[in-house]
């Protein structure tokens, strides 16, 4: 089918450059060589399933019921330092009651509450989820919890999940992922200066993390800590993980960071850890098995952070259309100057097209493994921050100065994106993972059987001058 379209202009050749064509015979040669090379070009399949559907309505619907009434009250509580406010946990209780509670972890033991939904599955939901800042906790899917009940489902032991995965998978507790440093570029996880160092059937534990999300919130229970057990060993050998309860002694929380002037009631904190010790016990999977562990919980992650983006993009987005038929300027709607139908048109069509890259991803994930789609993943954490302080932007402008103030989720969700250009990876890592992956698999397949033509006409017109 892809042959015939592309040879529908021209039956008998498919005309390249002047001068040059394309046998019909040689291109379906190469079509069938791409189909049998990938035949995600025939099986991709991002339809949204009866049962996510469902969902979809149900979320959006006790969103609209019990969270989005709340909005206005949740902000002014935890700026006069009220956190969380207490109706949140009736919030809780009602969203457990009602099942929608737990969606994302795949594989979900059979006694713990929630959906099990792939990543595909959750996708939607968290782009749902995305459109209040502090939703995703009222469903139990806020991160980094979700993250660290994955690494304790795929690497811990029965005592450790008995210990810290039933009490996250029932909101009882929140937790900490303790990666980044100040002193390091992060952004290379084999960096991590922090050491783990064994002292009989103890490990003790020297370091300072920054940027580390919910060390503020009251009702944190567990701390995963990554550092270096082994500088001598293999790069990606070298580091490991390990438990730590937020009181043991030598845990200290130095400051909650602003990110661009903005202060999260959870808390994105400096912490320090001097002399902590722990029992051996306490170690994820085995010593050296750091790296790989904070590798097997990043994929997933970016897909709940880049669809939390996206429904971040759509209010953004209907804030623009509300304003622009609300407000006149130079004689006319605002809607009705060409530049504000442009920014609106634009906006769309972007946001749509994150959606699917999103989406697309996520399907890698679940049907190949995060490994097979590590350049997918690394394409929507560029294209979804950027895409987010873009579309917040031109919502700004069209609020004008109001845009600035906290009379509008807008000035928020421009920090947001701007933030989530460091978050998970600065832009430049993922760019590069993606041209390596692009220059390493021309170098390993060369040029496809249509570039030759193209490239020879180009040498011939080098040589005729």
């Amino acid at each position: 089918m892809l042959g015939n379209l592309l040879l529908q202009p021209r039956q008998n050749a498919l005309s390249v450059l002047p001068g040059r064509t394309i046998a019909p015979e040689e291109m379906r040669r190469y079509i069938r060589k791409i189909e049998s090379k990938d035949k995600r070009i025939r099986t991709m399949d991002f339809g949204y399933s009866d049962k996510v559907k469902q969902l979809q309505e149900r979320v959006s619907d006790f969103m609209e019921r019990e969270i989005v009434p709340r909005d206005k009250e949740w902000h002014q509580l935890t700026e006069a330092g009220t956190f969380p406010p207490a109706f949140c946990e009736d919030i809780k209780a009602k969203a457990k009651s009602e099942g929608l509670w737990n969606f994302f972890l795949p594989d979900l033991p059979e006694d713990a509450p929630g959906q099990g939904l792939t990543n595909l599955e959750y996708a939607p939901l968290a782009e749902i989820m995305g459109r209040i800042y502090w939703s995703p906790e009222m469903f139990n899917c806020n991160a980094p919890d979700t993250g660290n009940m994955e690494v304790f489902h795929m690497f811990g032991t029965p005592e450790q999940k008995d210990t810290y995965l039933k009490p996250l998978l029932e909101g009882e507790i929140r937790s900490a992922f303790c990666m980044t440093e100040p002193e390091v570029a992060s952004s290379d996880a084999t960096n991590v200066q922090t050491r783990i160092e064994k002292d009989g059937n103890q490990y003790v534990i020297n370091g300072r993390k920054w940027f580390i999300t919910n060390a503020e919130h009251p009702n944190l229970g567990v701390m995963i800590v990554m550092g270096k057990t082994d500088p001598s060993a293999e790069t990606h050998r070298q580091q490991s993980q390990v438990i730590v309860h937020p009181n043991t002694p030598g845990v200290s929380i130095r400051r909650n960071l602003p990110v661009m002037h903005h202060i999260s009631p959870e808390g994105h904190c400096e912490v320090v850890f001097d002399n902590v010790r722990v029992p051996t016990s306490n170690i994820i999977a085995e010593e050296g098995d750091g790296f790989m562990i904070a590798q097997a919980r990043l994929g997933p992650g970016r897909i709940h952070h880049c669809m939390r983006t996206i429904g971040q993009c759509e209010v953004a987005l209907e804030l623009m259309i509300e304003r622009g038929l609300n407000r006149n300027t130079f004689g006319k709607r605002t809607i009705d100057h060409d530049t504000v139908r442009e920014a609106v048109a634009l906006s769309r069509q972007e946001i749509d097209m994150a959606r699917l890259l999103v989406l697309r991803a996520a399907w890698m994930i679940d049907t190949e493994g995060p490994r097979a789609a590590r350049m997918e993943v690394s394409k929507i954490k560029v294209v979804a921050a950027r895409l987010q302080t873009t579309v917040v932007n031109r919502a700004m402008q069209v609020f004008g100065a109001m845009g600035l103030t906290p009379d509008t989720p807008l000035s928020y969700l421009w920090t947001w994106g701007r933030a989530l250009q460091f978050i998970d990876g600065p832009d430049e890592v993922h760019l590069r993972t993606i041209a390596r992956s692009l220059v390493r698999n021309h170098e390993k397949n060369g040029m496809s059987a249509v570039m030759p033509h193209f490239y020879k006409v180009s040498k011939d017109f080098d040589e005729g001058h």
